[in-house]
């Protein structure tokens, strides 16, 4: 594809972009949610975000889902950018798979559409021992992780297995599309998932030995760095970076008791959601595409933290205080 061509298509997609930002759930629209009288009236709030309230919440999120892909992949010049996206719901199901295969479940109802691979196609060809269709890191991952769980029956041996192949395949994904944004984006994520694991290791009692093996490489601060951090300093490691925040809060966290980890989480979150918000100062490009597919799963996770807080009987409060910063 010739530059002048790849950069027509760009501003394309990011025009009808910019249109669609406006249908986004905003801090105001989640508010409404929030004080709805009750659940058919906040579904009916989605409905002005372009969702289709006649499917009930899962339906509705399962459809915008597929939607948002598939307009993506046909709107920008190379759709592989989408895939960076759909690789972790690939991993759940393969963790949701392995897990009720071991206990001798059907792992059906726990499988997530908007992976690279249909979930039942995915779930059907691994009882027949015949991945077909999927790539080289998934299918070995998956074997390795099985291998984890009837050698040790250690389910977390297996997850680290699969998040490192999760990991390795979008940093891979990143680095073919040749995307500086996109790398970066990466990074930052292998960031959160190292921090998130360093306090919560902490936390347990078990840094050492045991934090080297469920660090996960290609991050921006490297994971001896963070294995060599008693979990008090981790705001150290993190000073100079976007989750500077984040990691002193992890840092006050990081002991047994150290309290809820609720805003902790929040800002992990949120260091990532600046970052992807800066696409929108961008006019055209791969950055906007990347960046409005981060707000979406933004907001699909969004409004089923509502509606989980609505059916637990939180208040408002509550529940405001568990959602992220928003894209828009």
């Amino acid at each position: 594809m010739s530059h002048r061509k790849k950069d027509t298509d760009y501003l394309a997609i990011s025009a009808r972009i910019r249109a669609m930002e406006n249908k986004l759930l905003t801090r105001e629209r989640m508010d409404r949610m929030i004080e709805a009288r009750d659940d058919a009236e906040a579904m009916k709030l989605l409905a002005e975000c372009g969702y289709n309230d006649a499917l009930g919440l899962d339906g509705a999120l399962a459809q915008a889902r597929a939607e948002v892909f598939k307009d993506m992949e046909q709107g920008a010049p190379d759709p592989r950018l989408v895939e960076v996206f759909q690789i972790k719901y690939d991993y759940h199901n393969a963790k949701a798979i392995l897990k009720a295969q071991a206990q001798g479940l059907d792992p059906e109802r726990l499988l997530l559409a908007g992976g690279r691979y249909n979930p039942a196609a995915l779930w059907d060809g691994w009882k027949r021992e015949a991945l077909s269709g999927t790539s080289e890191a998934f299918k070995k991952a998956m074997e390795q992780a099985r291998a984890a769980l009837a050698e040790g029956g250690d389910p977390q041996r297996a997850d680290l297995i699969l998040d490192r192949a999760c990991y390795g395949e979008m940093a891979q994904l990143a680095r073919e599309l040749q995307s500086p944004f996109l790398q970066g984006y990466v990074r930052l994520s292998v960031d959160v998932a190292n921090l998130r694991s360093a306090v919560r290791v902490a936390r347990m009692g078990r840094e050492g030995e045991f934090l080297r093996q469920v660090l996960l490489a290609g991050g921006n601060a490297s994971d001896t760095a963070i294995a060599a951090a008693r979990g008090d300093a981790l705001g150290e490691v993190f000073r100079s970076g976007p989750l500077a925040r984040a990691a002193d809060l992890g840092a006050k966290l990081a002991q047994p008791g150290g309290g809820s980890l609720t805003a902790f989480e929040r800002e992990c979150d949120n260091a990532l959601t600046a970052y992807l918000a800066a696409a929108r100062r961008i006019p055209f490009g791969e950055e906007t595409v990347i960046g409005y597919l981060y707000a979406k799963e933004l907001e699909f996770t969004a409004i089923r933290a509502i509606f989980a807080g609505r059916a637990a009987g939180l208040d408002g409060d509550t529940i405001r205080s568990r959602l992220r910063e928003t894209y828009v």
